[in-house]
């Protein structure tokens, strides 16, 4: 997977910095189901973008295993659907965010970014 925009554009690591922050700060008692489904494929596209990039799995096995979870998390068999209980779909975003906010922390090392 490439990314379609201008490959020379770098990744946007605040937007996704906050995007991450945000998800993990909600609370699922005071969070809405609504939420949680507009998050959700926020947070996918900063993974898949991540993902994306060169972050060394050939050479890497920790970020090999990382691809592993991250390829099993997104596998459309286990996402949750408009029947899957508001819990489930909620620990679901925060699993999501958690995996993207590994991979921009290697992507920051990686690339030279800034601090994580």
């Amino acid at each position: 997977m490439t990314r379609d925009q201008d490959d020379d554009a770098p990744i946007d690591v605040e937007l996704i910095q906050d995007s991450t922050d945000a998800a993990l700060a909600l609370t699922l008692g005071a969070t809405t189901r609504e939420t949680v489904d507009a998050r959700t494929p926020v947070l996918i596209g900063h993974l898949r973008l991540l993902m994306a990039e060169e972050l060394g799995a050939d050479t890497d096995q920790l970020v090999r295993q990382l691809f592993d979870k991250a390829y099993r998390v997104l596998d459309l068999t286990r996402r949750p659907t408009k029947e899957t209980p508001t819990f489930t779909a909620y620990f679901f975003m925060r699993e999501v965010a958690s995996l993207t906010r590994r991979f921009l922390w290697i992507y920051i090392q990686r690339s030279g970014t800034g601090a994580a």
